[in-house]
């Protein structure tokens, strides 16, 4: 019986892929290894995709994504997706940070898709970024796009940056938070939110 190998379909940029394959090359060099060793012969390639595939998001408008999926909706009461995966690499050291974001709303006659919310989380991760700058950003896309009551975005994260170098603290986690509207006038509305994203179902 006649089996077929294995493939793998990736759409990269062939020629950003082909630049960065030869700054690669000549960072391994660099760091004292030989490029050209079993080992590393795709090394450069691999990065050079990877480091693609991981800031994807330069490629991608937010705005549209949530215009893409926007209804009319007389619903006001609050939305919330939460526990949404997110992987980004910290721009100071370009090393991963990881955890989950939390991001709610108060529609004010118009609603999104439920996935077009963590599509925009998605979108501002996989930039260089600063957990900070990225808590911002996906607050005030939401809040552009929807014109809701409020938007309310908490962000958990890990930073690899400060488990594998510098002070080395294993267990530290950052969270961040931003916050509009309803949810900065109203400390009940911002109480329910920070309630809500803190119980776990089982």
């Amino acid at each position: 019986m006649e089996t077929k190998n294995y493939e793998k379909e990736e759409r990269f940029d062939a020629a950003t892929v082909e630049a960065l394959k030869h700054h690669y090359s000549e960072i391994l060099r660099l760091l004292g290894e030989d490029p050209a060793r079993e080992g590393l012969l795709k090394t450069p390639e691999r990065v050079a995709k990877a480091m693609s595939f991981l800031t994807k998001g330069y490629d991608e408008n937010p705005l549209e994504i949530i215009r893409s999926a926007m209804f009319r909706e007389e619903y006001k009461q609050m939305v919330l997706v939460k526990d949404i995966e997110l992987y980004s690499l910290c721009e100071h050291h370009m090393l991963p940070f990881y955890g989950k974001a939390h991001v709610a709303y108060i529609p004010d006659g118009r609603i999104t898709g439920l996935s077009k919310i963590a599509r925009v989380v998605e979108c501002f991760a996989r930039r260089l970024q600063v957990q900070e700058r990225l808590t911002v950003q996906i607050r005030d896309c939401i809040q552009e796009a929807l014109q809701p009551m409020g938007v309310a975005v908490v962000v958990e994260a890990s930073h690899m940056c400060m488990r594998m170098r510098g002070v080395e603290k294993q267990q530290s986690a950052t969270t961040t938070s931003a916050f509009t509207g309803i949810f900065l006038s109203d400390h009940r509305t911002r109480e329910e939110f920070m309630t809500l994203i803190s119980h776990r179902y089982r």
